[in-house]
């Protein structure tokens, strides 16, 4: 065998594969609202899609066990699967060849994210996810694992301040503004600063909670055609993937990456812990994360989503997502480590083993349903029914991922990122031989 060789179905580990086939399907349950409704109403369902009844209840579920935590799962699951690519090929003397794959192979995610991002979905994670991983984890994969929790554990603690900072300032607007309004009011002159800090709130809540023609045309632009939406896209990415990434995302990224890194290393992705363990894990787990979550959630909800509580309440927003992420990473481990429910956990780990292909799969159908150039259902359906829409999207995926895997060794975009980094067609159905002496990496978070 070579130092990095391909990897046979005997090595793979199964229990990644079903966590992954969760957090990949758990995902859509958050992006199909940025599909089918205007951006503002992902945190704030105010502002479109509606507000009470089932579509209240479906906005405090996802933000009490799904906002963040399937995304956290992801995000860990791709730094654990450094870990086994880089880990496996060095116990074989292959750690010079996997540096160079190992580059390869996120270079060319990159380029994923990029062409995702700009022509199908300002939403993308791909190039976040690799330039991440190029920046920081290869350099730090051999750490202890609980240095390297400590260390993700650290490096996610510096958005809480950054949390604070905002809400202060959003408080500190509103409160010069409300103080000029009511100068103006009493008949006096406004100053300079006090006309800027009511022009400066006026801004910031056409933002944050912008009116019904603010919100009527980003509807019509994402009803129209597909070039108009391209070039509103494509400014939004530029932002997402520039100040935004090394502002917010790089922080958020890196620290589920390095989590994940570390609980590998201490078996919990592979099931290799206790049942004990695993029963205290999602105990703490759900015990801190609900009720934090909870809080949050009714807090938004009495104070009518007002921007200045949203963004404080998002001072414990790692806390609280970190935790539920860990009581369903425990839950599945239970599940994976007792064998039971087969005909399901073989299911998801099929999808998990196809993340990439069903994560641009979900982009295709939900903006083929959604845009202009497809189907136009932007804005027109109410939030609870958006996750009819997820539903299908599972089943479909459920039923197909199983069967492709029974002829083939890859999904299609897997198949192709492949090729693309041995520069070498690798061998799609399992009757073909693999390519000789041609290396392959084990599947690493996508």
């Amino acid at each position: 065998m070579s130092p990095v060789s391909p990897v046979s179905p005997s090595e793979r580990i199964s229990s990644v594969d079903v966590i992954r086939g969760v957090a990949l399907l758990g995902i859509l349950l958050m992006n199909i609202v940025s599909f089918g409704l205007p951006g503002g109403a992902y945190m704030d369902p105010t502002i479109a899609g509606g507000a009470t009844g089932m579509n209240l209840a479906a906005w405090l579920i996802n933000q009490v066990l799904f906002e963040g935590k399937m995304r956290a799962i992801f995000s860990m699951l791709f730094g654990a699967g450094a870990v086994i690519l880089t880990a496996r090929a060095e116990e074989r003397g292959g750690g010079g060849v996997i540096a160079d794959i190992y580059c390869r192979r996120n270079l060319w995610l990159l380029l994923f994210g990029l062409l995702h991002g700009y022509f199908l979905w300002e939403g993308d994670i791909l190039y976040s996810y690799a330039l991440t991983a190029l920046l920081l984890l290869y350099p730090l994969r051999k750490l202890a694992p609980k240095v390297l929790i400590a260390v993700g554990l650290l490096v996610l603690a510096t958005q809480a301040p950054k949390n604070y900072l905002g809400g202060h300032e959003i408080d500190t607007l509103r409160d010069k503004a409300r103080q000029a309004d009511a100068a103006a009011a009493a008949g006096k002159t406004l100053t300079e600063e006090q006309k800027e800090a009511q022009k400066a709130w006026t801004d910031k809540l056409k933002e944050l909670k912008p009116d019904a023609a603010a919100i009527q045309k980003v509807i019509d632009t994402h009803r129209a055609g597909y070039w108009k939406l391209f070039a509103q896209r494509a400014g939004e990415v530029t932002g997402w993937n520039t100040g935004f990434f090394y502002r917010f995302g790089f922080w958020d990224t890196a620290g589920m990456m390095l989590l994940g890194m570390g609980l590998l290393k201490l078996g919990v992705f592979s099931a290799a812990c206790s049942f004990r363990v695993y029963v205290w894990m999602a105990l703490a787990g759900y015990g801190i994360g609900v009720p934090v979550n909870w809080w949050v959630g009714h807090v938004r909800v009495a104070t009518n989503f007002e921007p200045a509580a949203f963004s404080y309440s998002f001072m414990t927003y790692d806390l609280g997502r970190l935790s539920v992420a860990l009581g369903h990473i425990a839950l599945v481990m239970l599940v994976c480590k007792a064998g039971t429910l087969g005909w399901l956990t073989s299911r998801l780990a099929a999808v998990g083993q196809m993340a990439l292909t069903n994560y641009l799969t979900d982009t295709l159908v939900a903006t083929t349903l959604f845009y202009g150039y497809g189907f136009g259902l932007y804005g027109k359906l109410q939030r609870h029914q958006l996750y009819y829409v997820v539903i299908s999207i599972w089943i479909v995926q459920l039923i197909v991922s199983p069967i492709w895997l029974r002829h083939f060794r890859y999904g299609p975009a897997e198949w192709v990122w492949r090729s693309l980094t041995y520069w070498q067609r690798q061998s799609m159905r399992f009757t073909a031989p693999e390519p000789s002496g041609v290396p392959e990496a084990t599947p690493a978070g996508l």
